[in-house]
């Protein structure tokens, strides 16, 4: 059996399958599992990586009937049974691996709509790289206006745009409220940071469009409180190094200066599920996803699997399960997967059923929202219920103790241990002052 991708849905289908008579060989081109939800902490300074990244090898160095490795999977040839790679590790160029059941979880991508040049000023909060990206253009703009003696200029660096108000964004926008307001003004000499902007961008009429809307206005007040500006119905029509050019309701395009933009909006499904696509014979929706049936195969191909956000679930009748791009989502289907491949020939398989069990978002410090099947939370206690979401669902006993450790030490100090800047894997820097 072969599980391509070791996040939410890959991992629990390995880990689903330690006691099974199968031998499992899990693909990726990381050699880690990320916690994606706390990514932005990561990009805020307040969480290190390896605080939420576990090395795969040693999530599964006791599962003896699970192997790994470490490669792109570049295609796939059904007909044959074959997975093919091209190894990451070793210099011996493209390879193929075959297979008896394919289980392929790709993930997603953030997308710019068309605009992928706008990806090099505006970089995604979705990938560990992606946030220490940002958390060097985040510092690097602090450093800047530190140090720049004219206002305008100065008023640049100090400007933040975050494209996209779902959780991700409204977490980012609210951690960078909090940078500049609690912890880089204690640093600075000869700039007061708590008068830097925070525009939050949202093409939808509210934050938080998965939440109910009483929700969505309280976190849109919290945001407010943080020095936080939403900008509801707006829409981002250009990006450069310089500015980002923001159209209004009314049509009226108006040119924010601003340094640091970060991207946060619009998710399209990993190029997998094209090239998987493209080896069924069937056509992938807008988003980039591959269709497959309410047991989550192809159709045509019971053996292969397709899960998480490049899953595009029908019913039986063909229509859309419309599912959210969330984590649970990911890992009740790699649950369900699991339950099929145990009673592999033993029952038919009943149709996949996600079990929703609410939304959370963190705004700041104290300051969440929950949903919780039907019962609504901010506030204090949201914050709370957040909080112990996100230490038992991290992976490892390690992590969790030195997450909440780190958690507790910011609480009261309001500070954030990991402000560091690094330079990029793409051997550059962060923006500098030109």
């Amino acid at each position: 059996m072969v599980v391509v991708g070791g996040g939410f849905a890959g991992v629990q289908v390995v880990r689903g399958l330690r006691h099974a008579p199968v031998e499992v060989t899990l693909v990726d081109r990381q050699n880690f599992t990320l916690f994606q939800p706390l990514v932005y902490q990561v990009a805020a300074g307040a969480l290190t990586p390896a605080e939420i990244a576990t090395p795969l090898r040693a999530l599964f160095r006791r599962q003896r009937n699970a192997r790994v490795v470490l490669a792109d999977v570049t295609g796939f040839d059904l007909e044959r049974r074959e997975v093919q790679l091209d190894r990451r590790a070793t210099e011996q160029g493209p390879t193929t691996l075959g297979y008896d059941t394919l289980v392929v979880a790709g993930g997603s991508r953030y997308s710019y709509f068309g605009h992928d040049q706008w990806r090099t000023h505006a970089p995604e909060l979705k990938s560990l790289a992606g946030a220490l990206d940002i958390r060097g253009r985040i510092l690097a703009a602090f450093e800047a206006a530190e140090l720049e003696p004219d206002p305008d200029r100065r008023r640049a660096w100090l400007t933040f745009v975050v494209v996209g108000a779902g959780p991700t964004g409204v977490e980012i926008a609210g951690q960078i409220a909090e940078l500049a307001r609690d912890v880089v003004r204690r640093d600075c000499r000869e700039v007061d940071t708590r008068g830097a902007r925070v525009l939050l961008v949202e093409a939808a009429d509210r934050v938080l469009t998965a939440f109910p809307p009483a929700l969505s206005r309280r976190a849109a007040q919290a945001l407010h409180r943080l020095g936080v500006t939403p900008l509801v119905s707006h829409t981002v029509v250009d990006v450069t190094a310089d500015e980002v050019a923001i159209e209004a309701p009314s049509g009226e395009v108006e040119r924010v200066p601003a340094r640091t933009a970060i991207w946060a909006a619009g998710v399209t499904a990993s190029e997998l599920a094209g090239a998987l696509a493209a080896a069924a014979g069937v056509e992938v929706d807008r988003a980039g996803r591959v269709p497959v049936g309410p047991d989550l195969t192809l159709a045509g191909h019971r053996d292969v699997f397709a899960l998480g956000d490049m899953a595009d679930v029908r019913a039986a009748d063909g229509s859309p399960a419309r599912l959210p791009g969330v984590a649970p989502v990911a890992m009740q289907q790699g649950r369900y997967v699991e339950r099929v491949l145990a009673a592999a020939g033993r029952e038919p398989p009943a149709p996949f059923r996600y079990r929703d069990k609410g939304n959370l978002a963190t705004i700041g410090r104290s300051q969440a929202v929950a949903d919780i099947k039907g019962l609504h939370l901010s506030g204090f206690i949201a914050w709370l219920a957040w909080l112990g979401v996100h230490i038992v669902y991290l992976i490892g006993y390690q992590n969790r103790l030195l997450v909440l450790v780190r958690w507790t030490v910011s609480f009261v100090t309001r500070g954030r241990g990991a402000r560091l800047i690094v330079d990029r894997s793409d051997g550059t820097s962060p923006p500098r002052a030109p």
